[in-house]
């Protein structure tokens, strides 16, 4: 340990640096060329022994060219500010305020992404690398459509690590899974007419009334539910009329279902056939159309089941001599998160996968984002250390 001591306090100032650069380039969802291109930049000068950026617009970097492969991702993108004058430091200053690196993307997930970036070269100067492959990529379109970037990356590179780790804010707690996610479009059907002969038509306003009181009561009766427990929103509503002064032909909402462990896709086609019964409606799930960077056109359905790795699952044993490794101590609990990640695409096709990064995940999306620098240097050195203990 004395030896990653050393070596650590070598990178120490050019990890904060690297953070405070990835927080200072604005790369809202869609337009993360200038980080993507900064990235493969950087990995090069790392010397990586290989970086590539896909066909959709991911960097992927690789160290090692042994059997036995891990892969640690972060997204790059971020949501967008739209309060910037009231924030307290500057969002894209990347300025270290008590401790703390500001700025969009601190949190969700640049401090992760330059974190896990030099783990592959602590872990390589440890001669860590020797029969591994270790690959750190940095994904776009996560904010949007989480998953597609890994899905599309697997794919055109042809890789499937042994084990994965999503380096999501966790505040440096073991995250063993996190909840499920549907996104679901319910639409009503009415009849036009004009707005001084109402009776001639049939609103689909007043159709999805009822739809949306059983919305709200089934979200009751899940939060009456034991914890974990899942939820339900209705998040935007429209309508469709053929003017101010008609009866609205077509009405929508839009709902997000989040699942725990037991439920399924199946509970939530049962549930949505529920709520629309003996209405004139139905439902979909509410796929979502993109264009990343590089102008792929993507397409995503916003529905994955929830997951968990097993405590006494190889991943989670090795995670937990790393985390001692790493803190001195082991792990006093462990975390499952409330939101969806990249996570679905390793977890769907069996890659044993697991979650921790530096950051307060309830800061992610806010005012004034911060994460703690301390918090940086320990995922650095978590990230090495399960290279290290990875066999």
């Amino acid at each position: 340990m004395n030896k990653m001591t050393e070596i650590m306090k070598k990178y120490e100032e050019d990890i904060i640096s690297l953070a405070q650069q990835l927080v200072q380039i604005k790369s809202y969802t869609g337009q993360e060329e200038e980080i993507v291109r900064f990235i493969e930049k950087k990995m090069m000068e790392l010397n990586y022994d290989e970086v590539g950026i896909d066909s959709m617009g991911n960097v992927l970097g690789r160290i090692g060219y042994g059997e036995k492969v891990i892969m640690f991702d972060s997204h790059v993108d971020t949501v967008e500010v739209q309060d910037e004058e009231s924030w307290f430091v500057p969002p894209f200053s990347g300025d270290i305020v008590d401790g703390k690196l500001y700025g969009r993307g601190s949190v969700d997930m640049k401090s992760a992404a330059a974190a896990s970036i030099y783990a592959g070269i602590v872990a390589r100067e440890m001669g860590w690398d020797q029969g591994k492959t270790i690959y750190v990529s940095c994904t776009v379109l996560e904010e949007d459509c989480d998953g597609e970037n890994l899905k599309h990356l697997f794919n055109e590179k042809k890789i499937k690590p042994d084990w994965m780790v999503i380096c999501e804010p966790s505040d440096n707690i073991l995250a063993l899974g996190h909840k499920g996610k549907a996104q679901i479009v319910i639409k009503t059907e009415g009849v036009s007419a004009h707005g001084s002969a109402p009776e001639k038509g049939k609103n689909a306003v007043y159709e999805m009334a009822e739809i949306i009181s059983r919305v709200e009561n089934l979200n009751h009766q899940l939060f009456q539910k034991d914890a974990p427990r899942g939820t339900l929103v209705l998040s935007q509503i429209s309508s469709l009329s053929a003017s101010l002064n008609a009866v609205p032909f077509e009405c929508e909402i839009y709902l997000d279902r989040r699942m725990v462990l037991g439920e399924t896709e199946e509970t939530v086609k049962e549930e949505m056939d529920e709520l629309i019964k003996g209405k004139s409606a139905w439902w979909e799930v509410g796929t979502l159309t993109r264009r990343s960077w590089t102008g792929m056109p993507i397409s995503y359905d916003p529905i994955h089941s929830p997951w968990k790795i097993d405590e006494d699952h190889a991943l989670t044993l090795a995670c937990n001599i790393a985390y001692e490794k790493t803190f001195g101590k082991a792990p006093a609990q462990y975390d499952y998160w409330d939101f969806s990640t990249n996570a679905v695409s390793s977890v769907s096709i069996g890659i044993p996968t697991i979650g921790f990064g530096p950051g307060e995940y309830k800061l992610a999306h806010m005012r004034d984002e911060n994460c703690q620098i301390e918090q940086i240097w320990d995922a650095c050195r978590f990230y090495a250390n399960v290279i290290g203990v990875f066999s």
